[in-house]
């Protein structure tokens, strides 16, 4: 799946791009994840965002939480700086 150029909402750049990203909500036994949300990334001004249609499926989605989830086995890393 290629970056199709479009423009930016924030700086009005022509450069900005339609990426792919996986987002993760909840933890534990109730962690959600979300895979190939639609994200719009510019490398002029350094904003990524995701549009108001895109933010209302995320709501949808998360609603009907396991209902639609495939089950997975997941590895978890926790970040333990010191």
């Amino acid at each position: 799946m290629g970056k199709r150029a479009m423009h930016c909402e924030n700086c009005g750049s022509e450069r900005a791009r339609l990426l792919r990203v996986s987002r993760t909500y909840g933890k534990g036994a109730n962690l959600l994840v979300v895979e190939d949300v639609p994200t719009v990334s510019c490398p002029d001004c350094a904003e990524s965002y995701m549009t108001a249609d895109t933010l209302h499926e995320l709501d949808r989605l998360k609603a009907q939480g396991n209902r639609l989830a495939e089950p997975r086995t997941v590895g978890v890393v926790r970040f333990d700086a010191a």
